[in-house]
C-alpha cells in the first residue's frame, strides 16, 4: 500500500476532465429521495465532517435561524401565525429548529461513532478519530428536511459538507472516506454508491463541477488522515468521556481541544 503522502500527490494529480468524463459514463440526477441524507435500516445517517465545514455550517445555521427570527419579527400576527402554520404543514420539524439562532458544535457534529464503546447508561466513551454530521432522533442528518409530498430538502444546501456535495460518488485511493452505501459502479477511479440517481443523464457542465469537487474532497481528505496521523498522542479517556482526534488535534465533544 502506498503511503498517505503518495496517495495525496496521486489525488493532486487526478484530472477534472477524465473524472467528469468516468461520472458522465455512468450518468447521475439527484431525484432528492433523502437516501443520502437518512438512517438505514442498520445504522445512523453518518458522512464525515471536517472541522472547517463544522465551523462553516454552525455560522450557516446560526445566519438561516437569525434571518427566520427577523423575517417573523416583522410580520403582523396573523401573518406569522398562517406561515407557521403553512411550515408545519410542509416540512417536518428538526430538533435544531428550537435553538433560536444560537448554534453550537454538537449541534453540527458529533464523534464518529466507530471504535467507541457504549456505557452502561447508553452513552459512549473512548477514543475516535473525526466527525460525522449530527444526526436527529430518527438517526436522520440534522439537516434534512421534507415536505408533505416526501421530498428531500438539505436546509444548509449552499453549504453543505464536501462529501455531500459529491455523493453518490467517490475516488479509489487509500486514505479517503467511502460515502454510505456500497460501490455499485466504477469508471477509472471514480466510483459510484447506491443510489437511485444513477444512470441518469448529466450535462457536462453538471459532471465537471461534481468532478472539482470530488478532487478537492480527495485532497482534503487525504490532508486531514495525514495531520491526524501527525498530531495524533494516544489518550486514556476518563470513565464516560469522549475524546475526538481530528487534523486540529485531541477535542472533547463540544469540540474545545482537549488541553483547554
Amino acid at each position: 500500500m502506498q503511503s498517505l503522502e503518495a496517495e495525496l500527490e496521486a489525488a493532486r494529480r487526478l484530472a477534472v476532465d477524465d473524472l467528469a468524463d468516468a461520472i458522465e459514463s455512468i450518468g447521475f440526477e439527484c431525484t432528492r429521495c433523502g437516501a443520502c441524507c437518512k438512517a438505514d435500516a442498520e445504522d445512523d445517517h453518518t458522512a464525515t465532517v471536517f472541522p472547517d465545514e463544522v465551523r462553516e455550517l454552525e455560522a450557516s445555521a446560526a445566519r438561516s435561524a437569525a434571518d427566520d427570527r427577523v423575517a417573523g419579527e416583522s410580520q403582523s400576527p396573523s401573518d406569522r401565525a398562517s406561515d407557521s402554520t403553512s411550515r408545519e404543514q410542509t416540512v417536518e420539524p428538526r430538533e435544531s429548529d428550537s435553538y433560536d439562532g444560537e448554534y453550537d458544535w454538537r449541534d453540527i457534529a458529533r464523534p464518529m461513532p466507530y471504535g467507541l464503546s457504549e456505557t452502561e447508561d447508553g452513552g459512549l466513551e473512548g477514543e475516535t478519530f473525526e466527525w460525522a454530521l449530527q444526526t436527529d432522533g430518527c438517526g436522520d442528518c440534522t439537516f434534512y428536511a421534507e415536505d408533505e409530498s416526501g421530498t428531500g430538502a438539505c436546509t444548509v444546501h449552499d453549504d453543505r459538507p464536501l462529501i455531500c456535495r459529491t455523493y453518490p460518488f467517490s475516488v479509489a485511493l487509500a486514505g479517503t472516506s467511502q460515502p454510505m452505501g456500497e460501490a455499485v459502479d466504477e469508471a477509472g477511479v471514480v466510483r459510484a454508491h447506491e443510489c437511485e440517481g444513477l444512470g441518469r443523464d448529466i450535462s457536462r457542465e453538471d459532471a465537471e463541477e461534481l468532478a472539482r469537487a470530488l478532487k478537492e474532497r480527495a485532497v482534503r481528505e487525504l490532508e486531514e488522515a495525514i495531520a491526524v496521523r501527525d498530531t495524533y498522542e494516544p489518550i486514556d479517556p476518563d470513565p464516560g468521556e469522549v475524546v475526538v482526534h481530528d487534523s486540529e488535534g485531541a477535542k472533547r465533544v463540544d469540540g474545545t481541544p482537549l488541553e483547554e
